[in-house]
């Protein structure tokens, strides 16, 4: 169960990484910092979570859809990035597929 832990500080790490990259692109350079620590963190965290046994397959399909998904939604009401339906149903085709993937894992 910590494995999901870290994998869940993992995603959060990574996308408050990228949402800092987003801000840094603006000409806020000392976000770099927080991208550089976010990312780090991300896959420490990662690796952390493969080493306790989370499968490989399972750990990058939560990580990517999670971090596509939070980060989609956090950059609308952060920067004003459009978000549409188009955009959601292609986000429910990615979390659709991760939880094919988690419930074919062999646990």
């Amino acid at each position: 169960m910590m494995q999901y832990v870290f994998l869940i500080v993992a995603i959060l790490a990574e996308v408050a990484a990228t949402l800092s990259l987003r801000v840094a692109a603006m000409g806020r350079t000392t976000f770099y910092a927080g991208v550089g620590v976010g990312y780090i963190t991300a896959f420490l965290a990662l690796l952390v979570a493969l080493r306790q046994g989370l499968p490989l397959g399972v750990a990058y399909g939560i990580w990517a859809a999670a971090g596509v998904a939070l980060t989609a939604i956090a950059s609308k009401y952060i920067f004003g990035e459009p978000l549409t339906r188009r955009m959601l149903g292609g986000m429910a085709l990615i979390i659709a597929g991760v939880l094919l993937l988690e419930l074919g894992a062999d646990h």
